[in-house]
């Protein structure tokens, strides 16, 4: 919530500072340590969302600590299953075209919108691991900074 705010305070803070100082350099001293307690905040705010996510990790629990990259591992293993059978097919054709037709019709019987909450489940993870991994690079290299 916060930092939704952060942009418009700093923006309102900003013209406030033009107004209040009347030199250049005064001006931008200010505005300096505007941005300085901007980043402290954001810092601040990114090392809040590390640490539950590394609370989550450390947990005992596995389902808490495994369960999203377990569901992923589970749809590898199926995808792998599928070249399995393709390969299969060469020597067995009739034994995999009714395997085939039969996962196809489990597969079918499936919800579009479960299929829609996956695909927006297996991105989401994705990108949330890929930002994550980002802001901890940024976050240690802050730390070693001070």
């Amino acid at each position: 919530m916060l930092s939704l705010l952060a942009g418009p305070v700093t923006k309102l803070a900003g013209d406030l500072i033009d107004n209040l100082f009347e030199t250049d350099q005064e001006k931008a001293n200010a505005k300096a340590k505007l941005i300085k307690l901007e980043q402290e905040g954001k810092l601040k705010a990114a090392e809040v969302q590390l640490s539950a996510i590394i609370a989550e990790a450390k947990s005992s629990d596995p389902w808490t600590s495994r369960a999203r990259p377990s569901f992923l591992y589970l749809i590898y293993a199926v995808i792998t299953l599928c070249f399995v059978g393709g390969i299969l097919g060469i020597w067995w054709p009739e034994h995999v075209t009714q395997a085939a037709t039969n996962i196809q019709a489990m597969l079918a019987a499936v919800p579009d919108a479960l299929w829609t909450l996956f695909g927006a489940g297996y991105l989401g993870y994705t990108g949330a691991r890929s930002w994550d991994k980002r802001s901890q690079d940024k976050m240690k290299g802050a730390i070693q900074e001070r």
